[in-house]
């Protein structure tokens, strides 16, 4: 009888085992360097996109540009709770740790980062300064008295506000963080927000949600958003294994003349300022997160999927702010 159990068990084991391993996340494809078509005023053709980093822990996310003219990135780890950064000579080295469930980062107009932390590690979802060291200080981490339930991406205006995006855990809506620090509701005007940017003058919000399109709002005088609408067609959408397509769109950046650029299913999609689709930079992986550094800010760089690259552009990132 004990025979009996015991085998039993190991088949149970086993039955256990074999379902894990159909669980799995499927492999990685290999992180190789691909080439850019031509994009005019934007990259030239044949310019090699180039892998700088591979192996990197997942949850690769949050990537600016470092504020103090150095030409350096950085950009966020949520599974290891670090901030690194990328020197100019592809250097990689840890700027911040111990930032639990760090997602998204950006400045105020102080050259105070702010953090996004998603729950993570036992820690509560907040929206935070996080460096410099002693000026650390909470800014939300409630809504109306409600924590705040897996939030995503976020960014900075030059007012001393914060926007970020909220995807789903609850109500789905871009909230923002009053300069005098109170959280109030953009937009719910959107399925899934991820991530966002902001234009030049930051009187329009960009959003993407994964899906067909690219999302524009007008932004009031207090910071709410008004005149949802859709503002650029991504060109790759893919079906998921329950056959709804979506373009798996995730962080955006502009250049330096407005044009933006969504990190997609595709590689990275580059529009107009007009919400023209002028084509796509392909990735050997999929990127979740771009933004522009050097010295002259003309280096792309992204992150996603436990890979980092950098593609030498004609375009200029936004000089007036890191992202």
């Amino acid at each position: 009888m004990r025979m009996h159990y015991l085998a039993i068990g190991l088949l149970a084991a086993t039955v256990a085992s074999s379902s894990l391993t159909q669980a799995a996340a499927p492999a990685l494809p290999p992180a190789v360097d691909t080439v850019a078509p031509e994009i005019a005023g934007v990259v030239k053709g044949g310019t090699k996109v180039q892998v700088i980093k591979t192996g990197l822990t997942t949850g690769t996310e949050g990537t600016i540009a470092l504020n103090d003219g150095s030409g350096a990135v950085l950009f966020t780890n949520q599974q290891g709770n670090t901030v690194t950064k990328i020197d100019k000579d592809n250097n990689f080295s840890i700027f911040l740790d111990k930032v639990t469930g760090i997602n998204a980062i950006t400045y105020n107009p102080k050259g105070q980062m702010i953090g996004l932390q998603r729950m993570q590690d036992g820690g509560k979802a907040q929206i935070a300064i996080i460096y410099p060291k002693g000026q650390e200080k909470v800014l939300s981490d409630n809504i109306n008295g409600q924590p705040i339930l897996n939030p995503n991406d976020l960014i900075g205006d030059k007012k001393g506000g914060v926007y970020f995006t909220v995807p789903g855990a609850m109500p789905a809506a871009v909230y923002y963080i009053t300069p005098d620090g109170k959280t109030v509701v953009a937009t719910t005007d959107i399925d899934r927000p991820n991530g966002l940017t902001l234009n030049r003058v930051e009187n329009i919000l960009y959003l993407a949600s994964g899906g067909e399109h690219m999302r524009a709002f007008d932004i009031n005088p207090d910071g709410s958003l008004k005149n949802g609408r859709d503002f650029g067609t991504y060109g790759f959408m893919v079906a998921n294994a329950a056959g709804v397509k979506a373009s798996g769109a995730d962080g955006l950046t502009i250049d330096n003349e407005g044009r933006l650029y969504a990190a997609t299913n595709g590689g990275i999609e580059v529009f107009s300022e007009q919400g023209q689709n002028w084509g796509v930079i392909p990735l050997s992986r999929k990127g979740q997160n771009l933004a522009f550094g050097g010295p002259d800010k003309k280096t792309l760089y992204i992150v996603g999927n436990q890979a980092a690259w950098k593609i030498d552009m004609v375009a200029a990132g936004f000089k007036d702010r890191v992202k």
